[in-house]
């Protein structure tokens, strides 16, 4: 019974489809209390990444268990339709920026090419998205270019326009060129790195003086726009003569090393010193004669207390248009102000206007180069280098961004910071250092937000204003613009093209209100979709409080902190005054396996679609959760890694129903009685052991997915999944086959206590694994019988409740028992693997030593212990001084030395003289004295050890022990060779051997043959016959029938199935298997 599990995957996305599944589910739970989940719109401009595919998966796994827990959850796909990202693929495509485009075909038709490529990989989104086994709805989804969410943010916006929440500004805005738009500030910083930069020092000669003003800058295409130098007051300045230049130059003293290489070498006297205050009002000449008539005032110093010390020469060049603290010291000084706008010579493609004639029409960046060299030829430039130096780059088109002044609306957030921070400790975030630091920061120092794009596709603001912008009316749905304006048509579409026309009549005598050119920031519709995506307040309204809002829950990337989760928190405090979201996970970056972004032009990451058609979607899906990425760390993707996912997790899960499904046919072969499932009422340890162990594991879930700690949860999952395979139907294969030597009742109790375990992973882990678990689920049904009856509809695993704790199935006493069983086991484990033997060879004596209540566990299991080691005798004691075990102190001597200081030297002498019962009392009550110092706590960490000439040991002939440790149990393995063990060995190995024939061969359980022997070579003369004849019994319980002797000259008439020669030691045996 192989499984493909891609192939299975594929059957149960049919099946879900014939059976509607994520309906039925809904109306399944349709009465049911409510769980609010939000989907945060992904572009439909791009094919989904593993990004997509992480996020995707925690937001299906965490609705998943709400609805198995009986709650109602709602999810919608959304699709972000609008903004710059839409608008740069056009404007790639069409070659020219969304300005000349608009210009050349007019809104209607540029709005339309925008709207014909937002959907454009919406099928492969829809296809990707099933195939990973996410349950959301695509037939009702959401759209941010759809009428009704464009209505309802004009509805947010007009609240917080009555609120006086809006407000129209001049500011400097990081603006991006290549979209011809300002952005926000949030926007800026999504998208930060090293660049490359010119760094120049120009001198501006003071009138009246013989000394010049040394100013530095990386932004040289500013410097036409320069109308002041700006000083500290309180800076104490130098007043340098060049001795090489003989001239004279003013600056702080620490910017002498930008002026000179080696400062040391450097040729020039120190003429005078002077405070800034001192400086202010200075006249100089300016570097360029554009603005000189407009601004005579200017081209002077002026304090401003931003200069620093550390940084350039002490003082810096002021082009208010280009820089907010430029701007503002201008304001402060008094030489600008709202009727005196400071000059912007720049257009929104980045471009020099006329006003600057000698660079017209060259990018800014591009002109730094001629400045700099029109600058030399002045004799004003001093010094031209590079400097390598963080900047803001456009989040969407990957260019640089610039600083200018634009006249904008922004939304007031800084007077809601209070209000914000409060109602964020009210919200859980996994990780919670995301919410502590990287959040909270970020709200602590917000600015307020700018919301108005010079763009074309997007929700248009709904501001209409006179020529002068003294009336300014704010419109917030469809029905009042049509009474305003008076409007008779259909207004289904709301974008620019349809309603840029419509005019309203000014109450205030000034002729008709016009809508400002600008749309919606795309961060803007995002933060609203809580009202939009509902079409609140227009529909919806009744039970909004009561069931859409705030959401329960959301999930998304790291990134997201400065974008959606921020959005959506300052407009939920704003409208409502709480947090939108009661709990978010955040996740961290997928990068490729060399540690980089991942990059289509590298092709340097597997195509998703690939690794799930190889190794299935339930693999890629506990990859991705069970990785530090959900803790919001990176996350190095690597295939091997999936890969892995299927040998470890999935294959042992499907082996363990594969077996249980053998060994119920077997059932009724051997009972005649079809296998159904009764909820086990059985004694035995191991079956009580795994049954608790469940219900544990169930508690556990139940307390970390309401913290929503997936890394957490996953791990406790497969633990099980590793109980069940590796230790309990490992322990129980006997018992399960019925070949234990106990009777049907036994056999039975073992496979309900089987049945019954795979019944409550399948619904445990259905979140998490949603096909592999859908696929037993069914393959399981026929043997469940009444545990089904409770359900009103059992078609599938996902319409059932997700587990429930059963309190009478705890048992911490033998969860305790088996532990330390297990304890004792994986220590021998590792000290054979050491010595290289093999389970297969048999030993004579494994020593335990702990305490009574650990040997007093395991006395009751040394059965399992005895077998599943391969070890004849088990020795039980706490007397470690018999088996030479001593007490070791182990040091860390650093930290106890800062500690510590010079007493560490003390401790480090005396402590090789501790007593072992002082060590001992250490254990016990964590305190020990050295020579007057008082140890405590970690300040030393104990260790047992085993002396290599105890001679106690020496008086057990023949043993060789190799020891294993833990902190609380030692194990001695006797690891040497004894006669009268090698028997057992080759009785054990040829029992291997004759499974792994009948496994090659395609036998089942059910299937009886004669298993058959010859003797080929045996030159140790070993009792083979005796050897087999002693231990029928032993052979009929392990491989389900007698092994006989044959001849290979006679018995023609058998029917061989399969016959292979086996050598074991210096015996060499013919084994086959016949058909009966």
């Amino acid at each position: 019974m192989s499984i493909n599990f891609p192939q299975t995957e594929e059957e149960t996305v049919r099946f879900w489809r014939e059976v509607d599944a994520f309906q039925t589910q809904l109306k399944l739970t349709e009465a049911c209390p409510r769980f609010t989940f939000y989907d945060g719109p992904p572009f439909a401009t791009g094919m989904p990444h593993y990004g997509h595919l992480l996020t995707s998966t925690i937001k299906d796994i965490i609705p998943r268990y709400w609805s198995m827990k009986g709650y109602h959850v709602v999810r919608r796909f959304g699709w972000d339709t609008h903004g710059l990202p839409i608008e740069y693929e056009i404007d790639k495509t069409l070659g020219v920026s969304g300005r000349d485009a608009v210009l050349q075909m007019g809104i209607e038709k540029y709005n339309a090419e925008c709207r014909a490529i937002v959907m454009r990989f919406a099928a492969e989104w829809r296809q990707t998205i099933e195939r990973l086994g996410r349950w959301i709805d695509f037939d009702n989804d959401y759209k941010s270019m759809d009428v009704s969410f464009m209505e309802s943010c004009w509805w947010v916006f007009k609240q917080l326009f009555d609120k006086d929440q809006v407000y129209r500004a001049y500011q400097i805005m990081p603006f991006s060129t290549a979209l011809c738009t300002p952005l926000s500030h949030m926007e800026s910083k999504q998208n930060e790195k090293t660049t490359q930069d010119p760094a120049v020092l120009v001198a501006f000669p003071v009138q009246g003086k013989d000394s010049s003003l040394i100013i530095y800058t990386t932004t040289p295409w500013t410097l036409p726009s320069n109308l002041f130098i700006a000083v500290h007051p309180d800076f104490e300045y130098l007043e340098i003569l060049d001795e090489a230049s003989g001239k004279q130059y003013i600056l702080l003293e620490s910017g002498l090393s930008m002026l000179y290489k080696d400062k040391k070498k450097a040729k020039y006297k120190v003429v005078g010193k002077l405070k800034g205050k001192d400086m202010i009002g200075w006249k100089y000449e300016p570097l360029f004669r554009y603005f000189i008539d407009q601004f005579s005032d200017c081209f002077q110093v002026i304090g401003a207390d931003y200069v620093e010390a550390d940084e350039g020469t002490g003082l810096v060049h002021q082009a208010p248009a280009f820089g907010q603290e430029d701007y503002d010291a201008a304001v402060a000084a008094g030489f600008i102000h709202p009727g005196r706008l400071p000059p912007c010579p720049v257009d929104d493609k980045g471009l020099f206007t006329a006003e600057v004639a000698d660079y017209v029409g060259q990018h800014v960046k591009s002109a730094d180069k001629a400045i700099i060299k029109d600058l030399r030829e002045t004799g004003r430039l001093l010094v031209a280098t590079q400097v390598a130096h963080v900047d803001k780059f456009c989040w969407r088109s990957d260019t640089q961004l610039i600083r200018k002044a634009v006249s904008s609306w922004f939304i007031k957030v800084t007077n809601s910071i209070p209000d914000m921070l409060a109602n964020l400790e009210s919200t859980t975030w996994v990780p919670s250092f995301v919410k502590e630091k990287r959040f909270a920061n970020w709200i602590a120092n917000a600015h307020d937000w700018n919301i108005a794009r010079n763009r074309y596709w997007g929700t248009p603001l709904p501001l209409w204003v006179s020529e002068d912008y003294e009336e300014v009316v704010c419109v917030g749905s469809i029905a009042e613009l049509k009474e305003l304006s008076g409007f008779t048509g259909t207004l289904d579409d709301i974008h620019r093209d349809k309603i840029d026309g419509i005019t309203i009549p000014s109450k205030k005598g000034k002729g008709q209100l016009r809508r400002v050119d600008e749309v919606f920031d795309c961060w803007f519709e995002s933060g609203s979709m809580p009202y939009a995506s509902n079409h609140f307040p227009f529909e919806n309204s009744d039970n909004f409080h009561d069931g859409n809002f705030p959401a329960d829950f959301i999930a998304e990337g790291l990134d997201q902190t400065r974008g959606w989760f921020y959005t959506l928190t300052v407009l939920g405090n704003k409208l409502f005054g709480v947090s939108p979201f009661r709990a978010v996970i955040v996740n961290g970056l997928v990068l490729a396996e060399d540690g980089k972004k991942m990059s289509k032009s590298l092709k340097n990451y597997p195509d998703p679609k690939k690794v799930i058609d190889q190794f299935g979607s339930d693999a890629l899906r506990l990859y991705l959760i069970n990785s530090p990425v959900v803790r919001g760390e990176p996350l190095r993707f690597k295939e091997s890694g999936v890969k892995e996912v299927v040998a470890k997790v999935l294959l042992p899960l499907w082996n363990s129903y594969r077996f249980f499904y053998e060994q119920a046919v077997l059932f009724k072969k051997t009972t005649g009685n079809d296998f159904v499932l009764q909820f086990p009422e059985t004694t035995n340890v191991m079956d009580r052991w795994i049954l608790a162990d469940c219900q544990s594991m169930l508690q556990f879930i139940d307390q970390e997915m309401a913290g929503y700690r997936l890394y957490t949860v996953v791990p406790r999952l497969l633990q099980v999944i590793d109980n069940l395979t590796n230790w309990y139907i490992r322990f129980n294969r006997k018992r399960l086959k019925g070949a234990a030597g106990l009777d049907v009742n036994d056999t039975k109790a073992a496979l309900d206590t089987l049945c019954q375990v795979l019944f409550t992973l399948v619904r445990a882990l259905a979140p998490f694994t949603p096909f592999l678990t859908e696929h037993i689920y069914r393959l399981l049904q026929p043997y469940l019988g009444d545990a089904l009856s409770e359900y009103p509809n059992s078609k599938s695993v996902h319409f059932l409740a997700f587990p429930t704790v059963q309190e009478s199935l705890f048992d911490e006493v033998i969860q305790r028992k088996v532990s330390a069983m297990q304890k004792v086991i994986q220590l021998a484990r590792t000290a054979r693997e050491r010595k290289t033997i093999p389970l297969k060879t048999p030993l004579l004596t494994l020593v335990v030593i702990a305490d009574a209540q650990q040997l007093s566990d395991i006395e009751e299991l040394q059965t399992y212990v005895k077998e599943e080691l391969n070890i004849r005798d088990v020795i039980l004691t706490n007397d470690e001084e018999r088996y030479g075990i001593h007490l070791e102190a182990k040091v860390d001597w650093p930290t106890l030395g800062k500690k510590l200081k010079r007493d560490a030297q003390v401790v480090r002498k005396a402590l090789p003289d501790v007593t072992q019962e002082e060590l001992r009392r250490y254990l016990k009550e964590k305190k020990i004295t050295v020579k007057g110092i008082e140890l405590e706590g970690d300040d030393i960490n104990i260790v047992r050890a085993i002396a290599a000439d105890n001679p106690n040991i020496a008086k057990d002939d023949g043993v060789v022990y190799e020891p294993a440790f833990l902190e609380d149990m030692i194990i001695l393995l006797d690891t040497a060779s004894h006669p009268e063990l090698v028997d057992d060995g080759i009785a054990r190995d040829v029992m291997t051997r004759v499974q792994k024939m009948r496994k090659t061969a395609g036998l089942v359980p059910t299937d009886d043959v004669r298993m058959q022997y010859s003797v080929v070579s045996n030159p140790d003369s070993v009792q083979f016959d005796t050897l087999v004849s002693s231990r029928q019994s032993q052979f009929e319980s392990t491989v389900r029938g007698p092994l006989e002797p044959f001849s290979p000259t006679a018995d023609a008439a058998e029917t061989v199935i399969l016959q292979e020669e086996h050598a074991i030691s210096n015996l060499t045996l013919l084994l086959r298997l016949c058909r009966i």
